[in-house]
């Protein structure tokens, strides 16, 4: 992997952890039959968040990162929908949509949520377009 973007990575992290205000830290794990990942996020405000997802299974060299920026577009008391965009990098590069449903299905326990997510991929090395279904819990560290 290309060490300046290693440092990139490695800064947005370090920015996140230590940002002040409304922002919420949260870690996910979404996995399908091919793939998992796991992520680290940064909720903005109530409408905007991000994720940085890194693909299970490489080794250092092979690190594939996903960068996304997610809109939630409705918020009700035990699900939130959401959309958004980003990059995979490394193993493979393209440009992801995803789309999904937080669902919160515990009351007493509102910063765990399960999230369903659709994820277009349109892969740049193969000029192709691949939809992927992903399952995942997201686990917010303050609600």
């Amino acid at each position: 992997m290309n060490p300046k973007l290693l440092k990139l990575i490695l800064f947005l992290i370090l920015v996140v952890i230590y940002s002040n205000g409304y922002s919420q830290i949260s870690t996910s794990f979404y996995a399908n039959d091919s793939n998992s990942k796991f992520a680290v996020g940064y909720q903005f405000n109530d409408k905007l968040w991000s994720d940085l997802r890194i693909y299970s299974g490489t080794n250092i060299d092979n690190l594939t990162p996903e960068i996304i920026v997610n809109y939630n577009y409705l918020r009700k008391e035990n699900y939130e929908t959401y959309f958004g965009a980003g990059v995979i990098l490394n193993n493979i590069n393209g440009v992801v949509i995803p789309i999904g449903i937080a669902i919160k299905p515990f009351e007493n326990l509102k910063n765990i949520s399960i999230n369903i997510e659709i994820n277009p991929l349109y892969e740049i090395d193969l000029n192709d377009l691949f939809i992927r279904g992903f399952i995942g819990i997201r686990y917010k560290l303050k609600e």
